[in-house]
């Protein structure tokens, strides 16, 4: 394998542009969260109260991004995390799109948006990944 070069991302492409095979969003939100960057309405999304052992994937290529057993119920009404499943399947990029700035959170492979991080979150890392239902589908798989 070469080395990367500075702007290529994990998948191989680089970070100006992905193009991604033909995706089929099953729902409109999915394809107005992932490429326009929106935010579902709090409380309504898919996975808020999801408490069943798995894994969430990206919606658009399948990334592992994050495990059930770091999510918890933030009350802020969008599935929320302490950690990603590894720090190289996200990335973070400054955003100051709304009235205060916080990191928005990306698929490291697709730079799919899935949400924001805040500094808020339990330990052990004090993180709040505040994630998009519509960015996510879930695996439920037995966690050892």
């Amino acid at each position: 394998m070469s080395p990367r070069k500075e702007n290529e991302n994990v998948s191989g492409a680089t970070d100006e542009k992905v193009r991604l095979p033909y995706v089929r969003f099953s729902r409109r939100g999915q394809y107005v969260v992932t490429r326009e960057k929106g935010t579902e309405e709090p409380f309504s999304g898919q996975y808020v109260d999801t408490r069943a052992k798995g894994v969430y994937r990206c919606v658009c290529c399948g990334n592992d991004l994050f495990i059930s057993d770091t999510k918890y119920d933030s009350g802020t009404g969008w599935p929320s995390f302490y950690a990603p499943v590894a720090e190289e399947n996200i990335r973070r990029e400054p955003d100051s799109g709304s009235f205060a700035v916080r990191p928005e959170v990306l698929c490291r492979r697709c730079n799919a948006h899935l949400g924001h991080v805040f500094p808020d979150g339990p330990k052990p890392t004090g993180l709040r990944y505040c994630i998009n239902s519509a960015a996510l589908v879930f695996i439920r798989t037995e966690l050892k």
